[in-house]
């Protein structure tokens, strides 16, 4: 007589990102104290942890929504939000603001018409700030696509960012 095997059915989506994740949660046995690299794995892989993927985890490592989300938004890696082709990120340190890191938000802010946290809607940009990069020597510094930049100006800023909407 065979033995049966259970069959673990596909996500209802049929997103097979969701195989991965569960492979994921499997590896470390379900268990809540595995939040955090479970949100890392999810959103490596879907790019941004959208409500559904966070009840998703939720559910999987019964572990309350309201602490998945929590550790979503309390830690600066994880993205709620779609991210766009690019990514600036400007220093708000100390050392950064004070040299002027809030004008260089603002200055970006303006010209593209989004927010910290937003997207432009051509889908190229996100802007985002970050409590210290590291760099106070460079001050004011900012991050484009993983790369530091340090004594930015609002021109210099600006001018690379079009440079990336007229790709």
């Amino acid at each position: 007589m065979a033995i049966a095997r259970a069959v673990v059915p596909p996500h209802p989506t049929g997103d097979k990102r969701y195989k991965m994740l569960d492979a994921t949660i499997k590896r470390h046995q379900a268990q809540p104290d595995s939040l955090l690299e479970v949100l890392h794995n999810a959103q490596e892989l879907f790019g941004y942890l959208e409500d559904n993927l966070l009840i998703y985890v939720g559910r999987s490592l019964k572990v309350p929504l309201s602490r998945v989300y929590g550790v979503a938004t309390f830690y600066n890696f994880f993205s709620l939000k779609p991210k766009g082709e690019h990514t600036c990120v400007v220093c708000m340190g100390t050392a950064c603001y004070v040299k002027g890191a809030g004008d260089l938000v603002g200055a970006i802010e303006k010209e593209f018409g989004i927010k910290v946290g937003e997207t432009t809607n051509d889908n190229k940009i996100s802007l985002m700030t970050a409590r210290c990069v590291g760099s106070c020597g460079l001050a004011p510094a900012v991050v484009f696509d993983g790369n530091v930049e340090g004594h930015a100006s609002c021109e210099r800023a600006v001018k690379r960012l079009k440079g990336w909407t007229h790709e």
